[in-house]
This record gives structure tokens, sequence and C-alpha cells, in this order.
């Protein structure tokens, strides 16, 4: 059976993640990861002031083969990274277990959701993650059977959902607005990047659900 998994990783588990952290305004989504040659190439969106001096530091890396800016556009750009053979062991691990990132994206701390196979899926994850003395929390597990039946399932994470939640409540998206970012930031006690981009993530998805799904009941 097909299982979900939400896992928080702290930055300095992963490579890709050690590499982001040492840029404060720089905030990255990973889109695909293609396991290619035996290396493992992620496409990422890189969002921030400090996209030149990310690119910079990737290709003084010794781990990274190569960087390309597929897209750019103001403030974003998207990129596929070429690692070296074996440098970044987290994601090698996920696609070792021929799991599937649904999304990855830093915030106060990385947070990943990972479709397995089955259960057998994540125990070979876990296993290849004790072995290489990866960390990791395990927030949530889910099946595809546990999907709710009455057409709201947004596939939000935890976070997501609080932030989206709080921000309607508080009245962020009325006219005019009644809270800005940095009240709602201070009440859950995080940083204003990782209120908004969570805030914009949820709300992507609500907005993907209700307008694009095909057959959806809420036309």
């Amino acid at each position: 059976m097909t299982i979900i998994a939400e896992i928080s990783i702290q930055a300095n588990q992963f490579l890709l993640g050690q590499i982001i952290a040492e840029h404060d305004g720089l905030s990255v989504e990973l889109e695909r990861v293609v396991p290619a040659e035996k290396r493992i190439m992620p496409y990422i969106w890189g969002y921030g002031s400090d996209l030149e001096t990310f690119e910079a530091a990737m290709e003084e890396s010794p781990n990274v083969k190569s960087i390309s800016v597929l897209d750019q556009y103001d403030d974003r750009a998207l990129y596929k990274i070429v690692w070296e053979d074996p440098a970044e062991q987290l994601i090698t691990g996920i696609t070792n277990t021929n799991a599937t990132i649904l999304e990855a994206h830093s915030d106060e701390e990385w947070i990943f959701r990972i479709r397995f196979e089955d259960h057998s899926g994540l125990a070979q994850f876990n296993h290849y993650c004790a072995e290489h003395d990866i960390t990791y929390r395990l927030n949530r597990v889910s099946s595809l059977a546990e999907r709710p039946s009455n057409g709201h399932d947004f596939d939000l994470t935890d976070a997501q959902h609080e932030a989206l939640a709080l921000a309607v409540e508080r009245g962020y998206f009325k006219v005019p607005r009644k809270v800005e970012y940095d009240e709602l930031a201070a009440e859950l006690d995080v940083s204003v990047q990782a209120l908004s981009e969570r805030v914009r993530r949820g709300a992507d998805k609500v907005l993907r659900a209700a307008l694009l799904q095909s057959g959806s009941g809420n036309r």
C-alpha cells in the first residue's frame, strides 16, 4: 500500500541544506529529482536576493559537478544541479528506496513529503539514514486510502495548515487587510519569511485543488 511520509530535518543533516543555510536571504523548493548516470540531479527553485552568491558557491563546491540556470524571473530562478556521486546522501537514500519526493522546501527547518511504495520502503529509508548518521523527525504517515471523501483534501503540511488557517482567521485576506505577516509570524513564533512561505504554499495548494482539479465537485 502506497504511503506518504512527512519528515522534518535540520539543514546540517544533508549537503544541499548545509549550502542553503549559508545564505540567509535565500529559500529553496525542490521541484523534482532525476537519477542519471549514477548521479543525482535535483531541480530546485531558489527565491531571494542572494541568488548570484548562491550560484557562485555551488560552482565552487567540490561536491557539485555542475549547476545550470534553466529559468529566471526577478528574485527567483530554476536550477538543475548535478552532484558528484555520492555527495548528496539524503536524496540518494530517497531515490535508492524507489521513493518519490512530492514536496521539499527550506523553512525554519526542511520539510520533505515523500511517497513510498509501502511501509517496507519507509523502513529501508530509515535504515539507510541510520547507517549514514542522518537524523530526521517523522511528523506524519498517511495512505491514499485515508484521504477524506468530502472533496477537501488539500494535502497541506501541518505547518502550512496552521499558518494558512491563522491568516484566514485573523483577516489577512480581507480587503482592507486586518493583519500583516509580522504579526502572524510573532504569534506562531517563526520568522516572517517562514510564515510567508507557509501561507503562499498552502494557498497555492488550496486554490489548485479548488480551481484546477478535474472532476471537482465545487464548481
